[in-house]
């Protein structure tokens, strides 16, 4: 089973709402939908989706707040589909760090194609797997580092982008303990730091992924207090 790119739409008009998840399920994506700022805030620290794709006009906050608090603390990458045509908008929202602008209304294709740019680069772009190259095998554990796909019993274990940049990262320093602050600088940025939040809920997600019995693990391990560990490879 290939994995799929998980995406979040973040749009209060439940018409373009939800004719974006048809496109996007439509071409082998994961949807999740917020029509709120709060919403969108709330799904995107818990799921890490691989990209949001984000309208500016929310009704509880502008978008751009929810682009500016992304961009505190991860590279996640994040496409604006706005109707805000003014050429200020568009240079204001791309200073703030997002990936794409797009005006509404637009065509699919346009969208498929800005939407498979923007994760392409994300991942050639991320450092956090140390620009490691290979494959890393423990057990059943295999990561693939080119591929950027985790396989347990040669079964893929669809992990997000970010759910691999942990397993890679921890992988490559095998058999040592790596702190939590450590994990969450690489993945997220100085700006996480000390926010252990999301990286217990990735770390969950993923041993339910990888981990027959999440609570008697085989291939990460929990140093109380301190960090996580990787077993050592074969």
């Amino acid at each position: 089973m290939e994995v799929r790119d998980r995406i979040l739409i973040v749009e209060d008009d439940k018409s373009i709402r939800n004719f974006l998840k048809a496109i996007l399920e439509a071409n082998e994506y994961d949807v999740i939908l917020a029509a709120t700022g709060t919403e969108a805030y709330s799904l995107i620290t818990s799921r890490c989706p691989d990209l949001v794709i984000l309208d500016l006009g929310l009704p509880d906050m502008d978008g751009m707040t929810i682009l500016q608090k992304v961009r505190e603390w991860t590279g996640m990458p994040v496409v604006v589909v706005s109707a805000r045509s003014h050429e200020r908008d568009k240079v204001e929202a791309l200073d703030q760090g997002a990936d794409d602008y797009i005006t509404k209304p637009f065509g699919t294709s346009e969208l498929l194609a800005r939407v498979r740019t923007a994760i392409r680069h994300s991942r050639t772009a991320g450092p956090a797997e140390g620009g490691r190259s290979g494959i890393f095998r423990a057990g059943g554990l295999t990561v693939d580092y080119d591929k950027h796909r985790a396989y347990v019993d040669g079964k893929d274990a669809n992990l997000t982008q970010n759910e691999f940049k942990l397993v890679a990262l921890l992988a490559k320093y095998a058999g040592k303990v790596m702190t939590y602050d450590f994990l969450i600088r690489e993945i997220w940025g100085p700006n996480m730091e000390n926010n252990n939040r999301i990286l217990r809920v990735n770390m969950a997600n993923i041993r339910r992924k990888v981990e027959e019995n999440p609570a008697q693990p085989r291939y990460i391990f929990t140093e109380i207090g301190v960090g996580y560990r990787m077993v050592e490879p074969d």
